[in-house]
């Protein structure tokens, strides 16, 4: 291996060795969380007991007394919720009972409730928790997950998620079609010329959800004329490894004045901000999912909210997370939001808000310049392209052949530049040892050869440096986009995630107590590729060379490397980067027979 193809490696390497060693805890920080787990679960382990137990108890007492039939009734509202705060005439527009409305579309099933008059329970259709159960994307669900806040003339907070709400509309069920729409209607009757009237629109072929909210008679009971309108729940966790693989996406976001903020908690607490000005979005997510709430009406101002309850990665941590758009009531007395809630699929938040797919990462903010263009206007058509033809691990095989079949030319000039290198070591060895004693005239007369020889001494680097934007990009695009999430393509069943394939009995810093398969199949082709660059070609190479010893041992060291930093990251990224070495073999093979050829022909 040369000289040049081993600066672009380091290149590479250095950067994933930088933010590995950026994001890895210290030993003490692990210990001080391992003995923390192993507490929190003992006391989870001791109170789980005491509930068995107590439950054991109750329902033997059950057995030995049986509840008389007229006690056997349904709780009423006030028994199963937490006593309602006093809202003045909207407490007393409060009826007493509940129901519920269960709508089936064909992307997911919702039930709406008369308590805040909203969703509760929202379960998608299409996609799945990691043990194969419907992804609910709602963590409460004993009330609506939206909620309106404003003040009254008489000096009362509302929240409308503490009132219950007349259902206006009819049955329990209903159902959309793909192509349809429905309407789902509640009332907070307050007297004969006072009421809040909620419409929401339902789309059969789309996780965006409008409502209309309708002020009649109230214009003079609301203080300032605007109202906060937000998703209070906490959104539940759908992947294997929460701690690890959930609790870093988990956030709040606003997008006003042309920027995206973020609220993310790195450490128990709570934690509010608050952002004033035309507001273009709110919203929360997780690592796959997200809601989004947007208006038509004036904005004012926006609050993001974050709760956590312990460490970020800790398995037993509850992460909340809040946000809420403050919006001026227009001179017809109403308010219209339009949400989102759904995964962070590009087209879909395309149609919705091209901006709210900037919450996905994509790469480093030093790389978006071209990491977004990348993302935006070649991996995400490609994939949309052969979606239906093949599956999403074969698309990522033949997109690996692509790339190399795009950077050919380059990769054969930077063969034949390293070519050319060996085989003026020779007379690079000589100039050495005559100016032994000035390294200046010696730099002079080495750059004068490459010119008199036409060769470029980072030619051999140009193909890696170019490839180093896209495996970045890649790097961070396949472990958050929910592109490939739970997409099995050979042993992985999920490219978005590792594809362990070994346990060890013990285990090994920054490589874990598991080994990834795609990654010691990429390991063991970079090993071959770099055995091939530093023996074949002509003017041979690796150990005749100066400092061949040393290049020698590299080209092994480097790969080892690479087993580490890669064996916790998606199993989609490593596939790609597996077949691209193949492809590099292959390549290589290729043009140093070539260059044999011109070799021998030149010699006759």
């Amino acid at each position: 291996m040369d000289r040049n193809t081993i600066t672009g490696f380091i290149l590479i390497f250095l950067v994933m060795v930088a933010w590995t060693y950026y994001s890895m805890p210290s030993e003490q920080e692990l210990q001080q969380r391992q003995a923390k787990q192993a507490q929190q679960d003992s006391v989870a382990a001791a109170q789980a007991d005491t509930q068995t137990q107590a439950t054991e108890n109750i329902a033997q007492q059950s057995q030995e007394e049986p509840i008389p039939q007229n006690e056997q009734q349904t709780p009423s509202l006030s028994e199963d919720r937490e006593e309602q705060p006093e809202m003045g005439m909207f407490s007393s527009a409060s009826i007493d009972d509940t129901t519920k409305l269960v709508v089936d579309s064909p992307l997911y099933n919702a039930t709406f409730t008369n308590v805040g008059a909203g969703p509760s329970k929202i379960t998608f259709k299409d996609y799945q928790t990691w043990d194969h159960k419907p992804v609910q994307m709602i963590k409460d669900t004993t009330e609506s997950a939206y909620s309106l806040g404003f003040l009254t003339s008489e000096n009362y907070n509302v929240e409308t998620d503490e009132l219950v709400f007349e259902q206006l509309t009819s049955g329990d069920s209903v159902s959309i079609g793909k192509n349809e729409t429905t309407e789902i209607k509640y009332a907070l009757n307050i007297s004969d010329d006072k009421r809040l009237v909620y419409t929401y629109t339902l789309f059969g072929d789309s996780h965006e959800i409008t409502l209309d909210i309708n002020f009649e008679g109230l214009d003079r009971d609301i203080i300032g004329g605007n109202v906060d309108f937000g998703w209070k729940s906490p959104l539940n966790f759908t992947e294997k490894n929460p701690a690890t693989t959930e609790a870093t996406y988990a956030s709040a976001y606003v997008y006003t004045g042309g920027e995206m903020e973020q609220l993310k908690l790195s450490e128990a607490g709570r934690n509010t901000q608050n952002y004033n000005g035309s507001i273009d979005w709110v919203a929360t997510r997780t690592k796959f999912f997200t809601q989004i709430i947007k208006t038509a009406n004036s904005t004012q101002s926006a609050l993001l909210v974050g709760e956590q309850s312990g460490e970020t990665d800790l398995s037993t941590t509850e992460h909340r997370y809040r946000s809420f758009i403050t919006t001026d009531i227009s001179q017809e007395g109403s308010a219209s939001f339009h949400m989102f809630v759904g995964p962070l699929a590009y087209y879909a938040l395309q149609d919705y808000e091209s901006t709210t797919y900037n919450m996905v990462d994509t790469g480093y903010s030093w790389l978006s310049w071209i990491s977004d263009p990348i993302v935006e206007y070649l991996v995400i058509p490609y994939f949309g392209f052969v979606d239906g033809y093949m599956g999403y691990g074969l698309a990522i095989v033949l997109f690996a052949i692509l790339i190399k079949m795009v950077l050919y030319p380059l990769t054969k000039k930077s063969y034949r530049s390293m070519a050319a290198m060996k085989e003026l070591q020779p007379k690079m060895q000589e100039i050495k040892e005559k100016y032994a004693d000035d390294p200046e005239k010696q730099q002079k007369a080495t750059m004068k050869l490459y010119k008199e020889e036409g060769v470029n001494p980072l030619g051999g680097c140009l193909p890696n440096l170019l490839q180093l934007p896209i495996l970045v990009t890649l790097w961070r695009f396949f472990q958050n986009s929910i592109l490939i999430r739970q997409q099995e393509f050979l042993w992985a069943s999920d490219l978005s995630a590792p594809d362990y394939i070994l346990s060890l009995p013990f285990s090994v810093p920054f490589l874990g107590d598991q080994v990834a398969g795609f990654v010691l199949l990429m390991t063991g082709a970079m090993m071959v590729q770099s055995k091939l660059t530093g023996g074949m070609g002509p003017g041979g190479g690796g150990g005749g060379a100066p400092g061949g010893v040393n290049m020698k041992a590299l080209q092994y060291v480097f790969p080892f490397m690479l087993l580490f930093i890669f064996n916790n990251f998606a199993a989609g990224l490593s596939l790609y980067y597996l077949i691209y070495n193949v492809m590099n073999i292959a390549q290589q093979l290729i043009i140093y027979r070539q260059l044999d050829k011109e070799k021998e022909a030149a010699a006759a």
